[in-house]
């Protein structure tokens, strides 16, 4: 059979028995598309589970648009709660962004709402609630193709990545915030690295103990890694006890879009015996660069596209949790191929997360060559007693329209933070110390007290967020704006 052929047929079989991505192509349908919040029921771990959805009317999640046409969706909110819909990668007018009251209000129970704006160019990107309800799987794909993406021969296969936990996000927090988590009395010897280091830079932070955490949270030694403990890592809404198995061909070329949803895990991709070439992160094409593991922080999307091997097989994609056994993932196989169980946990810790790879990224498509307009720099802190955490200055940066922006980030705390800035594309232009052409995304990590400087262009106008991708750092304060123009 034809790869061509083979893949028509597959990708027909997955429409007819699973819960694919929705193709909408705006130029040939100009009526809106439904979009539609709900609730459903997962197995997870043998548990029943209720979460939110985000689907069309079939009940197939998420959206496939074409780029350069318009994004024209009905936002149907069919759930008991209000909430509203970011839309992460893309850059629509200020007013529909989705954040709640920036400046749009909450989409109520019951209530529907048009989006239409320029879709923009391709890339891989998402959907999720800009509140705690993010937590409850309010999250889907949203992949943008080119022309030749479609003319490609390639298969596309899609991984939606999640931290699920029967707890509500709300007493998740609250157990960070209250104390029942276990944040006590610091380690001395890390209360006085942390505060040298704070000396060196200059800048001053809230230095509380910590002790060991109990159950579900978990303190690490030096650097807090994980501060939740999760009931389940998903991939595609399943565990490695049930994995998604996505039938491939042998020699067939594989276009991986891996989405990390998760509120507050990072992960490390592993491509296992294929070595992977990443062309792309957070929708924005970069020089290919070869490896089998690439890290993908919260809020980050990351492209991999593989060359299978002629024969029988199959191949895992896995998911490492940063720091710890848990893993998650899918599962390619050739139609022959017998697929074995796969543990959840690995016998080994996953890797820590750091910039090395992000110093390696080079832009396909850079920014124009500019000196910066504007240059802010921005501490990063946190109170890990407390659980609060925030940004400094605090007060929107005030910049003007149709102008480059270089904001340079510092970490003065002991987390990573995964850093979003909504309605713009940036480029990465320094990693600690180091000059580079960076990728072009919109979510950035810095690690522990790294330091990352970035640049964009104020071509949209509004009052757009610049928060961590934790959803709790966020929810307890790691997040300030950008202003300008209309806002």
């Amino acid at each position: 059979m034809y790869r061509r052929q083979f893949l028509k047929t597959l990708a027909a079989g997955a429409a007819a028995v699973s819960p694919v991505l929705n193709s909408t192509h705006a130029f040939a349908n100009p009526a809106p598309v439904d979009l539609i919040i709900g609730k459903r029921t997962l197995d997870v771990n043998g548990k029943a589970a209720t979460v939110f959805g985000l689907a069309d009317r079939s009940g197939r999640p998420g959206l496939v648009l074409d780029a350069g046409s318009n994004f024209n969706v009905r936002l149907l909110n069919e759930s008991s709660e209000d909430t509203l819909i970011h839309w992460h990668g893309l850059t629509p007018p200020w007013n529909m962004d989705g954040v709640p009251e920036n400046p749009a209000a909450l989409l109520t129970a019951r209530e529907s709402r048009d989006y239409t704006f320029p879709v923009g160019p391709g890339g891989t990107h998402w959907m999720h609630a800009h509140t705690l309800q993010e937590q409850n799987l309010l999250a889907a794909p949203l992949i943008v193709r080119t022309t030749e993406d479609r003319a490609r021969d390639e298969q596309e296969v899609v991984i939606l990545l999640h931290d699920f936990s029967f707890k509500s996000p709300e007493e998740l927090l609250d157990a960070l915030k209250n104390g029942s988590s276990g944040h006590g009395g610091m380690q001395s010897g890390h209360q006085s690295m942390m505060q040298m280091m704070t000396n060196m830079k200059g800048h001053q932070m809230p230095m509380t103990g910590m002790s060991t955490m109990s159950m579900p949270m978990k303190r690490m030694s030096s650097t807090d890694l994980n501060d939740i403990e999760y009931d389940a890592y998903l991939a595609n809404d399943r565990t490695l006890d049930d994995p998604e198995v996505v039938r491939v061909e042998k020699s067939g070329r594989i276009r991986l879009r891996i989405i990390n949803g998760a509120t507050a895990t990072a992960f490390t991709i592993d491509t296992g015996q294929i070595s992977g070439s990443l062309i792309a992160v957070d929708g924005n094409d970069v020089v290919p660069l070869s490896a089998s593991r690439f890290p993908i922080s919260m809020g980050q999307r990351v492209d991999i596209r593989l060359q299978l091997p002629a024969h029988t097989g199959s191949y895992p994609i896995l998911a490492l949790r940063e720091g710890a056994r848990e893993r998650t993932g899918i599962i390619l196989a050739t139609s022959d191929a017998a697929v074995e169980k796969l543990a959840a946990k690995a016998s080994e810790a996953g890797p820590v997360l750091d910039l090395g790879m992000e110093r390696q990224f080079r832009a396909a498509a850079p920014l124009p060559a500019r000196s910066p307009d504007h240059q802010y720099t921005v501490t990063l802190t946190g109170d890990m007693a407390a659980y609060a955490w925030g940004i400094d200055p605090s007060a929107p940066l005030r910049v003007s329209q149709n102008k480059r922006v270089r904001l340079t980030m510092r970490n003065m705390s002991m987390m990573a933070h995964p850093m979003h800035l909504h309605g713009h594309h940036f480029q990465v232009v320094r990693a600690n110390g180091q000059d580079i052409g960076g990728a072009v995304r919109d979510t950035v990590l810095l690690t522990p007290m790294a330091e990352v400087a970035v640049e964009f262009d104020t071509v949209n106008p509004g009052r757009w967020p610049l928060h961590c991708h934790h959803l709790y750092h966020m929810a307890t304060g790691m997040m300030t704006y950008i202003t300008y123009g209309e806002a």
